[in-house]
């Protein structure tokens, strides 16, 4: 089984979160104090990894804590990057 990417790990778990919520990226970005821009480059793969700050205001946008993003067995077993 091929592994995935870290990058592709977050985008999944940003998608679940959406899911779960029952929001859009938009909706989200906003409650996150995010301009849309910096998380649609991220998930449409124009840019790298977002930096931690911009997941932690992710997650306040979503009322959930940084544990509880990576908290998938996924993250376990993704690609080293270096």
């Amino acid at each position: 089984m091929k592994k995935m990417s870290l990058e592709d790990a977050i985008r999944k778990r940003i998608n679940e979160i959406l899911d779960e919520r029952k929001i859009n990226l938009t909706a989200l970005c906003l409650n996150s104090n995010l301009t849309p821009s910096t998380i649609f480059d991220f998930m449409y793969g124009k840019s790298k990894s977002p930096k931690v700050i911009t997941i932690k205001k992710l997650c306040a946008g979503a009322n959930i804590t940084l544990a509880q993003v990576f908290d998938r067995e996924y993250f376990n077993s993704t690609e080293d990057l270096f």
